[in-house]
């Protein structure tokens, strides 16, 4: 449960952008999350789904498949991959073998690794688009494009811009989201997230399982007139660094 609502309050193309709502409760919830005016939700308790193994990836020395262990409720393995573990559109397959829930197998795919072909910092300013490009895989029909835009995630969450786009190498953010998110307020070292995902499921008893395959970039942001600011990057001469990082 989430303890902020995110509301679509502009939608463009494959891009949407997100006002946060934080709702009430009265009296609070407790150890719950309050996730609507007067309403509380329980976090989920974990579940043993059995003995987990993952077919199509390719380890240092060999096995095939890996075997995942749970530890203190969560899923890992001892074997070294190498990076990436597999090739592009290699079937990759999770099974497991049933505990609280009965057995299941989800089937994904291979990506490649995601590349921006913009070095640096890119560039975002009012009343113009803001454009992403990255080196197109070889396959566009396996996996999806997501992107996050944050600017004021030190300042308090004052909006995002999420677009979920196929993967042809490229993406352009419309104008008219760009300058309503610089308009609600922006702190130092805004960002954005580039993710390629390929996304494979099966919905058992409880719901839906999703096994996703995802390689992810982080980039800074640079906004006309910010200055970004920490301990280690003091301002210029005259001006403060603000508890929001960005110097005035």
């Amino acid at each position: 449960p989430e303890g902020t609502i995110w509301e679509k309050t502009l939608e463009e193309g494959e891009c949407e952008l997100l006002e946060p709502r934080v709702p009430f409760c009265d009296p609070g919830c407790g150890e719950a999350v309050c996730v609507e005016d007067g309403q509380c939700a329980a976090y989920p308790p974990t579940h043993d789904v059995g003995t987990v193994t993952v077919h199509g990836l390719q380890t240092a020395d060999g096995a095939n498949p890996v075997t995942l262990v749970s530890v203190r409720d969560n899923y890992s393995s001892t074997d070294e991959l190498p990076y990436p573990a597999f090739a592009e559109g290699d079937e990759i397959r999770l099974q497991a073998s049933g505990g609280d829930y009965e057995p299941f197998s989800i089937l994904s795919k291979g990506i490649v690794p995601l590349e921006l072909t913009v070095e640096g910092e890119i560039h975002i300013e009012r009343e113009q688009p803001m454009t992403l490009a990255w080196t197109p895989p070889g396959n566009t029909d396996i996996a999806r494009i997501h992107v996050k835009v944050d600017i004021s995630h030190h300042g308090g969450a004052k909006g995002k811009i999420e677009c979920d786009a196929p993967d042809t190498g490229s993406l352009q953010i419309p104008a008219a989201l760009v300058t309503r998110l610089i308009d609600l307020g922006y702190s130092g070292f805004p960002s954005v997230n580039v993710t390629r995902s390929a996304i494979g499921s099966v919905v058992i008893a409880p719901g839906r399982v999703e096994l996703t395959v995802q390689s992810a970039v982080d980039r800074g942001l640079q906004i006309p007139g910010l200055i970004s600011c920490s301990e280690s990057i003091p301002c210029p001469e005259g001006l403060t660094c603000q508890q929001d990082l960005k110097c005035l």
